[in-house]
């Protein structure tokens, strides 16, 4: 790895960066589990029709007041606020800022699990926002904090991706290997021209962990649509709802 400086919102700086007129801006995404990836921050930037057919189907499935947990670059929530009552919220205050320079009208600069303003229709975590519980032993208290934000018969939309497909063999069966810590969660580090996060923790889900942490949480999850990729979309509310 090249030499760093280290910043506690590298991210952001790419999103300002690529607001700014820089549209070749890149990131660099560390992990020991991947090799290096470089990756072009007009992905965060783009408009409804570039849009992959999860995201698309989750944007139409909103209803009511929208929370959009870790908005970024206000992608998602600058495409609903035409419609919705959106509140975008995110951790990062750069991101905010450029969120509310791109005329997002409630942002607010918050971790989600210190978040308790309002009670909403539809809690959305889109491109693998659910990683932010960082581990699936978080469960409970994701869930539970979950109960707090939703109004009743309120929805909550989340695609994740299954990693199983890291470890899939020729013959197509899946070798994960015996290990402490679940299989999705990994380590990464943003960097973005001589800066660098510190490291941290996120986790891809699968469907059928995500699934039974919601049912006994008191919760359900309908899966709404798969993806080409080992990637989905789920729809979870409280059970007795239904």
């Amino acid at each position: 790895m090249e030499k760093y400086i280290h910043h506690p919102d590298s991210l952001g700086l790419a999103y300002q960066d690529y607001y700014n007129g820089n549209k070749d801006a890149v990131f660099t995404l560390y992990s020991k589990m991947f090799e290096p990836d470089d990756i072009p921050v007009s992905h965060f930037f783009r408009t409804f029709s570039k849009m992959p057919p999860l995201e698309k189907r989750a944007l139409k499935e909103c209803k009511g007041s929208v929370l959009d947990v870790g908005a970024g670059s206000g992608t998602h929530s600058i495409i609903l606020q035409k419609t919705h009552q959106i509140t975008a919220l995110d951790s990062s205050p750069l991101s905010v800022e450029i969120m509310k320079k791109r005329g997002i009208q409630d942002v607010v600069c918050q971790d989600f699990f210190s978040y308790t303003e309002k009670k909403f229709d539809t809690i959305l975590f889109l491109m693998n926002g659910i990683g932010l519980i960082e581990s699936i032993t978080h469960f409970p208290r994701f869930f539970a904090h979950l109960e707090t934000l939703l109004q009743p018969h309120g929805q909550v939309l989340i695609d994740s991706s299954d990693l199983r497909y890291l470890y899939e063999q020729e013959d197509g069966s899946f070798l994960i290997p015996l290990q402490d810590t679940y299989y999705g969660e990994v380590d990464y580090q943003i960097a973005f021209n001589n800066y660098i996060s510190k490291p941290y923790s996120w986790v891809y889900v699968d469907f059928e962990t995500l699934s039974e942490a919601a049912c006994n949480a008191g919760f359900t999850c309908e899966l709404l649509e798969q993806g080409a990729h080992y990637d989905f979309l789920v729809r979870i509310q409280k059970q007795n709802l239904l």
